[in-house]
């Protein structure tokens, strides 16, 4: 009788593990590409690699940059080719990365060294970052951003 429940039981379980195995696959595969193509783009502003910028970006990515502007991927290349935007440091962490299909939600914390002619340029601050990847024509770019710096935060002396 307990062999006859138990193959019952694994038998109403088999196929609904099977099912779910294939999708959290994907995600894993998905996952993956994403964390190695954020470094890539790390990697891209740090050696100052326009056409690598341009290939992990979609036609119409925006960023809302830590200046607080709403810039389209040509304007940032625009920065990228006058000098304006240059970082010479450049530590992401990924705190969160979600997919959802064919879109992927990655949000955490950079710091960053500015260089160019940036008003920061020189400084060190952190940025809170929430990114937007898409699969798009079979490879997967990134199509929004939103960047801001953190606050420097007042030190607290106990009571």
């Amino acid at each position: 009788m307990k062999i006859l429940v138990l193959f019952t039981a694994l038998t109403l379980l088999l196929p609904a593990t099977r099912g779910a195995t294939p999708a959290s696959a994907g995600a894993n595969v998905a996952e993956d590409e994403i964390r190695r193509l954020s470094t890539e783009e790390v990697n891209a502003f740090l050696k100052n690699d326009r056409s690598a910028m341009a290939r992990l970006w979609s036609d119409d990515f925006v960023v809302t940059n830590p200046l607080n502007k709403l810039v389209t991927k040509q304007q940032v290349l625009g920065m990228v080719d006058s000098g304006f935007l240059v970082i010479t440091s450049f530590d992401r962490q990924i705190e969160y990365l979600r997919v959802y299909g064919d879109m992927v939600i990655v949000a955490g914390e950079e710091a960053v060294v500015w260089g160019g002619r940036m008003t920061n340029a020189g400084k060190s601050e952190k940025l809170r970052f929430t990114a937007v990847w898409m699969k798009q024509g079979g490879r997967w770019q990134e199509i929004a951003r939103h960047a801001n710096i953190v606050p420097l935060q007042p030190a607290v002396t106990p009571p």
